[in-house]
């Protein structure tokens, strides 16, 4: 048996969709090899669920935020001859180590994200990490992190960048879906992420505060922020103390489609983070040909190319900011150029098949070992 534990599977966000693509290549791989596939997830319904990644597809077990329920529902799943477990998250970690009271010859392995592994996490967490078989880290900014401050040594850490979603790719080779009604004409910087006072380090502030020095050459430019969250409030205000308030245009609740399409009809996607551990939506700008701008930290410079596909920028460096976004709204062959290089770095090492084939490989080795 192969065993799947996820924080949380059928909702909105970079963390839920990397551990749909685990789950899918994990269903494939199972079934490929004869294998049952269990797969668990905390936060989801207590209910059968029913997805796919493509044409992928797979089930899971929702445990309605039970941490006791998912544990013992994995306990009983290990004791069936588990092969391997996969634990989306660090924070199961010690589910997993609860699992090999009953298993102790099963293989484990843990995936990390990003800034929650950036700090120490608690000590049984740190410890339950520690005593994983493998370490999956989608970029080598956060393995590094992992090996020094969650000691974990690094022979047992291995870096899987995510991929582009298979929906996404099939979207980008569609026609678009039509526009947001108020989606705005060129020229449009765009965004994408969620607007919460926890994760103000994605640099949406900074975006709007960048806003009025671009606003004298360009009075035409528009800010487009797609997402959702309770922070919107903060946002609008911030937008409204630097005067530019009919220059940002929020976004909520698109669907993916409608993502693609704002994608598309943007003319550079900035998220100026401090705390990316990889950054899927680069991706998806870079797919559809867009210059993208991102935080100089973290996973988003092994995504980004400096003056490549795109630039980096310090965290909270408003003009700094204001100057990259100029040099591409100047010069139209050159963000061109950027976004087509993107999009061909995506096509060569990001597409879903290249996730799907080195998880297969590493999943063979630890069913191996």
């Amino acid at each position: 048996m192969l065993i799947g534990l996820f924080s949380e599977l059928d909702a909105a966000g970079g963390v839920q969709r990397a551990g749909r693509h685990i789950a899918a290549v994990m269903k494939e791989f199972a079934d490929s090899r004869g294998m049952e596939c269990r797969l668990l997830s905390l936060n989801d319904s207590r209910e059968l669920h029913r997805m796919s990644v493509g044409e992928r597809e797979f089930v899971f077990t929702g445990c309605e935020r039970g941490k006791t329920r998912l544990a013992a529902t994995a306990v009983r799943a290990a004791r069936r001859h588990a092969k391997l477990v996969l634990a989306a998250h660090p924070n199961l970690a010690p589910v997993v180590q609860a699992m090999h009271v009953v298993s102790p010859r099963m293989k484990s392995i843990v995936c990390t994200h990003g800034v929650e592994v950036w700090e120490p996490l608690s000590l049984l967490r740190r410890r339950s990490l520690r005593k994983a078989n493998l370490v999956l880290a989608p970029s080598q900014n956060t393995a590094d992190h992992v090996a020094a401050i969650q000691t974990v040594p690094s022979t047992r850490i291995r870096v899987l960048p995510w991929a582009l979603d298979p929906q996404f790719e099939t979207l980008v080779a569609q026609a678009r879906v039509p526009l947001p009604a108020n989606f705005p004409r060129s020229p449009v910087v765009f965004t994408v992420g969620r607007w919460l006072a926890t994760e103000r380090y994605k640099g949406m502030d900074t975006l709007i505060t960048a806003l009025p020095r671009l606003l004298t050459r360009w009075p035409e430019l528009q800010l487009v922020l797609a997402g959702d969250g309770d922070d919107r409030p903060w946002l609008e205000d911030l937008a409204e103390k630097n005067g530019i308030t009919r220059h940002v245009q929020f976004l909520a609740k698109l669907s993916y489609a409608e993502l693609a399409s704002c994608y598309a009809a943007c003319d550079i996607f900035a998220l100026p983070s401090r705390g990316e551990g990889f950054g899927l939506v680069y991706l998806e700008a870079m797919a559809l040909g867009k210059p993208v701008i991102g935080g100089a930290h973290g996973g988003a410079p092994e995504v980004i190319q400096d003056g490549v596909t795109g630039y980096l920028v310090q965290h909270g460096d408003a003009i700094q900011l204001a100057t990259c976004i100029e040099t591409l709204l100047s010069d139209p062959a050159l963000a061109h150029k950027m976004g087509e290089r993107g999009r061909e770095r995506v096509e060569n090492e990001f597409r879903f098949s290249v996730f799907a084939k080195s998880l297969k490989k590493i999943l063979r080795e630890q069913c191996g070992s």
